[in-house]
């Protein structure tokens, strides 16, 4: 099998920076009761303003842990590029089916070596 590596390597690249930006948007340098200024927080505010508010934040951190997360495996990814070992399965050796990277560029194992590993 012959894997257009450049090809994996623009669109890891993409998503690389798609997700930075992405996290930019969710990192937060000022404390909530900054952002919001005194409608949400503070005496005499409505207590739903504020559970919607502290959630929203939470769930910003989530999606910046997450982002954290997928940017390691792309820098991984495009590590494996760089030696020459990105489309083959870490735990078989095989070549990874590039149906599955095309959806999971970052995909680090062959689709039976993912399913056992699903499975137990």
């Amino acid at each position: 099998m012959s894997i257009d590596a450049n090809a994996f390597r623009e669109r890891l690249e993409s998503e690389r920076e798609r997700l930075a930006r992405a996290r930019q948007a969710v990192n937060h340098t000022e404390s909530l009761l900054e952002e919001t200024g005194d409608l949400a927080i503070g005496a005499g505010d409505h207590l739903a303003d504020s559970a919607s508010e502290t959630f929203m934040r939470e769930l910003d951190g989530g999606l910046d842990e997450n982002a954290e997360h997928v940017l390691a495996e792309i820098d991984a990814a495009l590590g494996r590029i760089e030696d020459g070992t990105f489309g083959t399965c870490t735990v078989c050796g095989r070549p990874i089916g590039e149906e599955r990277l095309e959806a999971v560029p970052y995909a680090t194992l062959c689709i039976d070596d993912q399913r056992a590993l699903e499975r137990a």
